[in-house]
């Protein structure tokens, strides 16, 4: 199955001005997580109900908008992250000059815990930045601060370098926000650049390089919840 996707590749769908690539998904692999990359035009709109049972998390890479969310706006703008519950009517709109990107991870809920304190956006300026490893850095974004209790949305920063090969316990989404560089997954050396995708499976041994001048910066969502620091390197035991 793929492990890394370039969406301007793939075959566009959606209406109402959006363009909608969906990245990966049970056809490629993907059986937990649903990933999307939305492009709306200014002036466009796109329903983003998440399939039955199933929640979203949402994150705008560029552009401007608004999101709603059964009648409640919300203002969009770059690193601003979402969290959408099952059974939520959710549009997404353009109301500015330039394209609004949005990408879109849908997931079962597994847990029925209900969050007293739900944030429905949150905005990475505002979270703290965390180590993960001497080359990376990263900031939570929906997590189960956000009342989401069965995946982690996080975005994180690797500077130019190659990590040493390691595993991690969870399957994992990603989207290049910025930067370019080489995913090392199962003896491939796959080129990722600003807008490629890609998915682990939990414990596939990869690691990502970042051969540009210029720090990477790559959103993630992974499912059970965790923490992005969390990993196995070859030869542990």
């Amino acid at each position: 199955m793929a492990s890394v996707v370039h969406p301007d590749e793939l075959e566009s769908g959606g209406t109402g001005g959006a363009d909608v690539r969906v990245t990966f998904g049970a056809h490629n692999g993907s059986q937990r997580l649903r990933q999307s990359v939305i492009r709306l035009t200014p002036g466009g709109s796109h329903d983003a109900s998440p399939e039955e049972e199933r929640q979203a998390v949402l994150y705008v890479a560029s552009g401007h908008g608004r999101l709603t969310i059964d009648s409640s706006p919300y203002e969009l703008e770059p690193d601003t992250a979402a969290f959408v519950v099952p059974g939520e009517t959710v549009t997404l709109a353009n109301d500015g000059r330039d394209e609004l990107v949005v990408v879109d991870v849908q997931a079962p809920r597994d847990r029925e815990e209900a969050a007293a304190a739900r944030k429905v956006v949150v905005r990475a300026s505002e979270q703290p930045e965390l180590d993960a490893s001497p080359e990376r850095t990263f900031r939570f974004l929906v997590n189960e601060e956000a009342g989401c209790f069965d995946v982690t949305q996080f975005l994180g920063v690797v500077q130019p370098s190659k990590a040493p090969f390691h595993s991690h316990p969870y399957d994992e989404v990603g989207y290049i926000v910025e930067g370019e560089g080489i995913a090392h997954i199962d003896g491939e050396q796959l080129p990722l650049r600003a807008g490629s995708c890609f998915h682990l499976a939990p414990e596939e041994v990869h690691c990502i390089e970042n051969v540009g001048p210029a720090p990477m910066r790559i959103l993630g969502v992974f499912h059970p919840s965790g923490s992005p620091a969390s990993r196995s390197y070859e030869g542990d035991k």
